[in-house]
């Protein structure tokens, strides 16, 4: 097997493509137009809109193929994400890269591949637009540069889904804080009107001391107002942690999204896949940031590293407290284990590449991205394994109470 292409800033092309923070099965509908456009361009059969991450290569839309993901060694595109303008295969089936790929010995047997890069701001290649087709093809410049249009545009969509998302979070957040300053102010509130009614009440049965008692605790109750009125204007928004949008990200919407992402992959390989979720926490809402690339790159982790027939665990779980509370994702295999000295370095961030247990390419980045978004989450990871018994990671992220 050819030594499969890595990009030389890989860590920060995939933090980049974290940064968008996709489900990478929710946006057919988004560029579905945009794939048929490309098709109809280049005149090719297919066309597919590709994202590569650590390990899979996720079709988020497309047309003329239904597909929705392959591992990323056996994609064309991994080479169109090195290449700097595009990637031309003119016959696949006489490519030693390709010509034992599955889409190719099998339907719909291609022959034909062009591929652009989607390219960031930050000039990362998250992924590329690609034509397909069964048959020899030969694109005039003129086409080529149309392809270049359609991929700007969709860079440009992600960007403004990327917005939006915020937006919405914000959207969240100040309909949180609006019903937190309403519950904070009204009790020092009440106080100050209830003690004010009782001197005009009294009038001039008031004694002196009295009124000063009155007038002290009007003042600390004021301040108290005042204070919280500072902290609100003050706070840093940065160290705030998302809300959960308006669709209620819950335990239980997180074990559809893993299910429906990750399953086809363990089936691929023969493993059994089971995600399950707390009773007593499954439908509080908690943020979604980050979380499915955090899970997905463990999940797809313990797949490679599980032989087939073997199983992968997942288990979600929310420790609710008064003030705050703890997301715990804990992914569990019996694989081939990890040493002392592997545990080290992923905790380290400096884990490096080894072969899957079905001779599935290593890229090296997966378990370090992983440690980084958990970093920036302010959340921590455990190892708990052996070489030979399987791995346990147990990931915990602090979550703000909505």
């Amino acid at each position: 097997m050819p030594t499969p292409p890595i990009p030389q800033n890989e860590m920060d092309r995939l933090l980049s493509l974290s940064d968008f923070d996709l489900d990478y099965a929710e946006y057919k509908d988004n560029f579905k137009d945009l794939a048929k456009l490309a098709a109809k361009v280049a005149g090719t059969e297919i066309s597919l809109v590709n994202l590569i991450d650590s390990f899979t290569q996720w079709s988020i839309s497309g047309h003329g193929l239904e597909i929705e993901q392959m591992p990323r060694e056996d994609s064309v595109c991994q080479y169109t994400i090195i290449n700097g303008e595009h990637f031309e295969v003119e016959d696949l089936q006489n490519d030693e890269r390709f010509k034992d790929k599955f889409y190719v010995t099998d339907e719909p047997k291609l022959r034909y591949y062009y591929g652009i890069p989607l390219k960031t701001k930050s000039n990362h290649n998250i992924g590329a637009l690609c034509v397909l087709d069964k048959n020899a093809r030969e694109l005039s410049p003129e086409k080529v540069e149309l392809l270049k249009i359609i991929a700007d545009e969709i860079v440009s969509r992600l960007y403004d889904i990327k917005v939006i998302s915020k937006l919405k979070n914000k959207l969240t957040e100040a309909r949180e804080t609006q019903k937190k300053v309403a519950h904070d102010i009204r009790g020092p509130l009440s106080g100050i009107i209830g003690l004010a009614q009782l001197i005009a009440e009294q009038g001039e049965d008031n004694q002196i001391e009295e009124v000063l008692e009155f007038m002290q605790l009007i003042h600390r109750s004021g301040r108290s107002i005042l204070d919280l009125a500072d902290e609100i204007l003050s706070a840093d928004k940065k160290d705030l942690k998302p809300a959960a949008n308006s669709n209620e990200f819950t335990l239980l919407v997180f074990k559809d999204k893993l299910e429906r992402l990750f399953i086809p992959q363990a089936r691929n390989k023969n493993i059994q896949l089971t995600v399950s979720t707390s009773a007593n926490s499954e439908q509080i809402p908690l943020a979604k940031n980050k979380l499915l690339q955090i899970t997905g790159n463990l999940i797809s982790n313990a797949i490679k590293f599980t032989p087939p027939g073997g199983h992968v665990e997942v288990e979600l779980s929310l420790e609710v407290n008064d003030t705050d509370s703890t997301l715990q994702i804990r992914v569990k295999d019996n694989g081939t284990g990890i040493d002392e000295k592997g545990i080290e370095k992923i905790l380290q961030g400096n884990a490096t590449s080894t072969e899957g247990t079905a001779s599935e390419a290593g890229f090296g980045f997966g378990l370090a991205l992983v440690k980084h978004l958990i970093d920036t989450l302010n959340g921590s990871v455990n190892i708990y394994s052996k070489p030979n018994e399987g791995s346990v990671f147990e990931v915990r992220l602090p979550q703000i109470r909505q």
